[in-house]
């Protein structure tokens, strides 16, 4: 489809693999409502408990009615209020802890995280340098409340506007609705600077993991796994090194999975928990368009 080959795509990548969500009418909530059914089953949660469903994405089903709206009414959660929440690939970070928010305050008590985004529907498939980053996929979490110190213990979110040049969908929003035009000049696709992208994607992801475990009194030795959005390997193992990381307590999954932006975090989590163990102590770290980023220290 362009010129690539494996070998380009793995050694500047790690991507081996990708999913792709095809046939009409197949928007993002199609894999939500999956994930959702799924963790209702596995934690045997009536979905009438439900109290809120945040669904973190940048590819909604349609500018209106959320997403989350439809995800909650196609899973039976009829008691629950939801909305989308749009943070890019920080997406899922930036609603844990909103959804964290309204069990410590008392509003709630049962909360759906999702995060899910079909990055095929705004992928250029004539630019390399895009469009062999982004799959598409859905992971979802419960958030019920807990008093023995475990769970989302600490956070921090941040964000600055001036990104925007960086990492973009130049149409498609109110600023410049849709037209021939713009669908002829390619402006509904995602643009990114990859070079400026990856060198501020480091340096604030590995800012955040610092003051986490700085504020949290945490060693490297600490920490059992470091949890980062899979942007790219060579992001991830740069922040790895900057925070003094091995490796081996990073949980990667770009390889089969590629970026899925609101969906990274919760698809790592959901492929390591068999070999998680309470009091396990992790760091989940992200940065996305606009820019967003941001850290968050969870007891398993």
């Amino acid at each position: 489809m362009v010129d690539t080959t494996d070998e380009w795509i793995t050694t500047r990548t790690g991507i081996k693999e990708r999913r792709i969500l095809k046939g009409d009418n197949q928007g993002s909530s199609v894999m939500a409502i999956q994930a959702v059914k799924n963790l209702l089953a596995e934690t045997q949660t009536d979905p009438r408990d439900i109290d809120l469903l945040i669904c973190a994405t940048i590819t909604p089903d349609m500018p209106t009615p959320a997403t989350g709206n439809l995800i909650a009414h196609a899973v039976g959660a009829t008691n629950a209020f939801s909305y989308d929440l749009n943070a890019a690939c920080s997406g899922f970070l930036y609603a844990l802890v909103t959804g964290a928010q309204f069990i410590e305050t008392g509003r709630c008590r049962k909360v759906l995280i999702v995060g899910v985004d079909k990055m095929s529907s705004m992928a250029n498939y004539e630019d390399r340098t895009t469009c062999i980053l982004f799959g598409d996929g859905a992971g979802a979490v419960l958030l019920t409340p807990d008093q023995s110190g475990r769970g989302l213990v600490d956070s921090m979110l941040q964000s600055d506007g001036a990104g925007e040049a960086h990492l973009h969908q130049k149409a498609g929003g109110s600023r410049k609705p849709a037209t021939h035009a713009t669908i002829d000049a390619k402006e509904h696709y995602l643009y990114q600077n990859g070079r400026a992208v990856f060198k501020v994607a480091v340096s604030k992801m590995a800012e955040a993991v610092e003051a986490i475990m700085h504020r949290n009194k945490l060693s490297a030795q600490d920490i059992t796994y470091l949890v980062p959005h899979q942007a790219n390997q060579r992001i991830l193992s740069a922040v790895a090194q900057r925070v003094g990381i091995g490796m081996e307590q990073v949980m990667m999954n770009i390889d089969q999975f590629g970026n899925t932006t609101a969906a990274t975090i919760p698809l790592c989590l959901w492929q390591y928990a068999p070999q998680l163990k309470p009091g396990d102590r992790l760091i989940l770290t992200a940065f996305g368009g606009g820019f967003t980023w941001g850290a968050a220290y969870v007891v398993w």
